[in-house]
């Protein structure tokens, strides 16, 4: 470590330390000829074991530096490299990081955010235009430095790179948990402008509602979940940033400042505004021909706005792990465009997610006033191909997940009957068709048989019912659905098969049949990658039980049939 007092190179003299990193020191200095203050950093040599990677950072620091001058970084002077000690003389930047701004005064107001968020795209910018393109790849409050002028300066490059166009991802992962996007953890590619625009979006995140992205849960929210105060309209652009996918964020630092720039023009109000234009205009133009390209423009506008409102609220749903604000926002994007399907798509794959569909959901898709059920006439009429789909997808919903087993097939038929009338003269819809007429076939098997609780005086329906769940099964040997209707599609197979038993082998079935398929499940679920402890893995243990009870109570059941008859 330095002595205050020491006079470097015969020119700096060391007055006090200003920062203190894990592996590196640094100094307020000053040139006493030309009475100015610089910046220093020191990493020792023998002061820690790793060095040589450090000593690399700083390397790198210096060649990206010393190409760069821009008002929003810090320029390099000297480079002082010793026996003891390598040392970068920066320029001195008076002020204070911003991390020191939310410790001290906690939250900012959104206005001066964005200003801020502003002045750092302008730099962003200007690093991904060099060639090669810059990448930063640590942006956080504690490297970004206030001046007090009200200026922002990105300070410490030592994670810094240069894009390199053949390189498939990059060599070292770097970067700060929270702060950092997904593909800074390898797997995903190499970094590139949007990983600095990933980052841009959790520092103003962390600035807007002082909460730190870089502490558990990780996570970070829609804004308008700690203060309802804040812009929806800048909430979005949040959201947008930092989507885990590169190709859903801003594709540029310029795109990012175009929206920050008009950022008031995504809030919610101002698209319900824009809506009531485009009916005001459109109900207009039947009355003045002579508005029609005023109308057809303003119209267009309202359009584009309310597909900009669709996404945000779907992004907003996308991004949040509570099941509470990801169903309202799928809800609020319904109300807002009827006829498109992402939302009502999306809100059934969140039903699914712990798989059970309960009561509670049930009131949500259909049950209540404020339900997706007050905007079906408006879906089926808008789109039927999706409306059928959507009939589709609440008809596995039911049959699949829902929690009261007695009725799960009963209240799936009329949503698989919707979908297989509309499916029936669509020839690339031939597997849903046939699926969701298969289900509703067997569902009325289940009105007739387990709903009045007695056994049908022709047995041959038992035997149809078991050829439609094997037909089911071939299907989805060629065809395959999703892990979860797999497993509960082997689970009904096997537990009907067993309960069937004595009718089936008197309708011709054998064992030997029975156990073929048995041996087929088992070894579909056993090459199924699932990962461990979760809903689906849960499952096929649970399939993987029933297999092995199923087997000695339908040789059971084979045994004394062949022994009585």
């Amino acid at each position: 470590m330095l002595r205050i007092g020491t006079v470097i190179d015969g020119k700096y003299k060391i007055l006090n330390i200003i920062g203190r990193g894990g592996m590196s020191t640094v100094y307020l200095a000053i040139n006493e000829k030309a009475n100015k203050p610089w910046a220093i950093k020191e990493v020792r040599k023998d002061a820690d074991a790793g060095f040589e990677v450090v000593y690399q950072s700083l390397i790198s620091e210096k060649e990206i530096l010393k190409k760069l001058s821009h008002k929003g970084l810090p320029s390099i002077i000297d480079v002082i490299d010793d026996s003891d000690n390598f040392l970068i003389v920066m320029d001195y930047i008076e002020g204070i990081t911003l991390k020191t701004v939310l410790k001290e005064q906690g939250p900012q107001p959104q206005t001066l955010v964005t200003d801020w968020a502003l002045q750092l795209c302008e730099t962003l910018k200007y690093l991904h235009d060099m060639t090669p393109p810059i990448i930063y790849r640590d942006l956080k409050p504690s490297n970004i430095m206030l001046r007090p002028d009200g200026s922002l300066v990105i300070i410490d490059f030592g994670t810094a790179r240069e894009y390199k166009d053949k390189n498939e991802a990059d060599t070292t992962y770097l970067g700060t948990k929270g702060y950092a996007a997904p593909e800074q953890f390898g797997g995903l590619g190499q970094t590139d402008a949007r990983t600095d625009i990933y980052n841009l979006g959790a520092v103003m995140y962390h600035l807007v509602t002082g909460h730190d992205p870089s502490e558990p849960p990780y996570e970070i929210y829609p804004i308008t979940k700690w203060d309802t105060a804040l812009s929806d309209g800048l909430e979005h652009i949040i959201c947008k940033c930092t989507q885990p996918d590169p190709q859903k964020r801003f594709q540029s630092a310029r795109e990012l400042i175009y929206a920050l720039e008009h950022y008031k023009d995504l809030e919610h109000k101002a698209i319900t505004g824009y809506r009531k234009k485009l009916n005001k205009f459109a109900i207009n133009a039947l009355f003045a021909m002579m508005a029609a390209v005023l109308s057809l423009a303003t119209g267009f506008k309202a359009y584009s706005k309310q597909r900009n409102e669709y996404e945000y609220l779907v992004e907003v749903a996308d991004r949040s792990t509570d099941f509470d604000i990801k169903t309202e926002y799928y809800l609020k994007a319904v109300n807002t465009d009827p006829v498109r399907y992402e939302a009502y798509q999306k809100l059934v794959e969140s039903f699914e997610n712990d798989g059970i569909f309960s009561d509670e959901e049930e009131k949500i898709l259909i049950k209540t006033d404020i339900s997706v059920n007050r905007f079906l006439d408006k879906f089926e009429e808008g789109d039927p191909e999706k409306y059928a789909d959507f009939c589709y997808e609440i008809g596995n919903l039911y049959w699949f997940y829902y929690e009261h087993e007695e009725s799960r097939q009963l209240n799936s038929v009329k949503w698989f009957k919707t979908a297989s009338d509309y499916y029936e003269d669509n020839e690339t819809k031939y597997i849903e068709w046939k699926r969701s007429r298969l289900y509703a076939e067997m569902g009325g098997f289940y009105k007739d048989i387990v709903l009045r609780q007695k056994g049908a005086k022709d047995k041959r329906i038992y035997l149809n019912y078991w050829s439609d769940l094997l037909e089911l099964k071939k299907m989805n040997d060629t065809d395959p659905d999703k892990d979860m209707i797999t497993l509960r599609l082997y689970n009904e197979i096997i537990g009907r098969t067993m309960e069937y038993a004595g009718v089936l082998f008197e309708q011709g079935v054998t064992k030997k049949e029975v156990n073929r398929l048995y041996e087929d499940i088992r070894t579909d679920i056993n090459e199924m990658e699932l990962q461990e402890e979760s809903v689906i893995y849960k499952e096929r243990e649970k399939t993987q039980k029933l297999l092995e009870m199923a087997k000695e109570m339908t040789n059971a059941t084979a045994y004394g049939i062949k022994k009585e008859y």
